[in-house]
């Protein structure tokens, strides 16, 4: 296979971390999920915690801070002294996610990582997306989650992830023109999602 990139983004609980580590064991390629957190922090000094929570935490001065500063993912102007904490770390991992991505073929999970390598023509963008019973069942039975008050949790998170997708690409997150495949993993399940990538994957290597 050529260089591939697979970017994932996910509704929350719809298994986009199983569907990742499958596709990537398959490929034999590397998977980058919290990996990618700690690259990102070792860049910028930031805590690991801090970058995972910060699609929570969009502060609205982010495209102010580029105007400015003229600071942008590839160029490494992430420690900026009047950026914003959590637009350093955006930009610390989209820094680290364009590095990774030009090593070869690898899994990106979440992280706007779609957007970020929009101009890479080795780039697949996938959504999984199910419905809200499923990924509640699968929040508890694989997740280990308490079921109570999970519902709104689970509609939190998603929340937070629209927020810090549209925040920092200027795109709706659900907007499904903006992903080369989208999958309800609650019809195809985990194995039959791999697969249906792995299939798109093959028709594309063989179209180019």
């Amino acid at each position: 296979m050529k260089r591939t990139i697979f970017t994932i983004s996910r509704e929350f609980a719809s298994g986009g971390r199983l569907v990742g580590q499958m596709l990537a064991k398959e490929l034999d390629i590397p998977f980058y999920d919290r990996e990618l957190i700690e690259m990102a922090a070792e860049r910028s000094g930031l805590s690991p915690e801090f970058i995972e929570k910060a699609e929570e935490n969009a502060s609205s001065s982010f495209l102010y801070s580029l105007a400015t500063t003229h600071a942008h993912p590839a160029n490494g102007y992430f420690l900026h002294y009047d950026m914003p904490i959590g637009d350093k770390a955006f930009l610390a991992q989209a820094a680290v996610i364009r590095e990774i991505a030009q090593k070869g073929s690898c899994v990106i999970l979440g992280r706007c990582a779609g957007y970020i390598l929009r101009d890479d023509p080795a780039c697949i963008n996938i959504f999984l997306h199910s419905s809200l019973e499923d990924r509640l069942n699968r929040a508890v039975e694989v997740y280990g989650m308490e079921r109570k008050g999970l519902a709104d949790k689970l509609v939190k998170i998603d929340r937070g992830r629209a927020n810090y997708h549209r925040y920092y690409t200027g795109e709706q997150w659900r907007d499904m023109h903006a992903y080369d495949i989208v999958i309800n993993t609650g019809v195809s399940g985990i194995e039959g999602a791999v697969r249906a990538i792995l299939a798109v994957a093959e028709a594309r290597e063989k179209k180019l």
